[in-house]
């Protein structure tokens, strides 16, 4: 009897984005991390609110503007109180968050990124089409890795026997 046994898998960071930077004190391009802080602004009525980066090796700040020039009552209490407090959940969250990066224009290091595959179903079904494994892999921060080193992580396999697979059909 031929199966189809699907599994589906996402990926998940574990570390917040590098970011590539020139830095000033260094005179060269450098790798920034998240200090897991915030630096919060209040002028009037208005608020600033940054994630802080630092160079890995002078510590010189790079601030990321996750709020600016807000007005204080638009930002959610409970939020504005974990700004404060240096919530170190939330900074992961924004240091994981695609959009900020693209806002703030750093270039993330996609060679540091450290993420894993957690996998979310498995099922079998019968087929007509002989014995076949159909992957999908959800990427919900939109990383660029290619799709036959995803299937080979996911699935704890070599690169060139995932596109073997591929080129008999039996990974889809």
């Amino acid at each position: 009897m031929s199966y189809l046994k699907k599994i589906e898998y996402e990926i998940i960071l574990k570390d917040s984005f590098w970011v590539i930077r020139s830095c000033p004190k260094c005179g060269r391009k450098t790798h920034y991390k998240n200090t897991k802080k915030f630096c919060v602004n209040a002028n009037g009525n208005k608020l600033d609110i940054w994630l802080i980066y630092q160079c890995e090796e002078c510590k010189h700040t790079l601030n990321l503007a996750i709020y600016e020039r807000k007005k204080a009552f638009s930002v959610p209490k409970e939020e504005y109180q974990r700004f404060l407090d240096n919530n170190e959940q939330l900074a992961e969250m924004y240091g994981k968050n695609m959009q900020l990066f693209l806002k703030n224009k750093a270039i993330i290091d996609f060679d540091r990124l450290n993420y894993d595959f957690v996998k979310l179903h498995e099922s079998m079904e019968s087929s007509d089409f002989g014995e076949q494994i159909e992957v999908t892999i959800s990427n919900p921060y939109r990383l660029k890795i290619r799709p036959e080193k995803q299937i080979a992580e996911a699935l704890g396999l070599s690169r060139s026997q995932v596109k073997s697979l591929l080129e008999k059909g039996e990974v889809e």
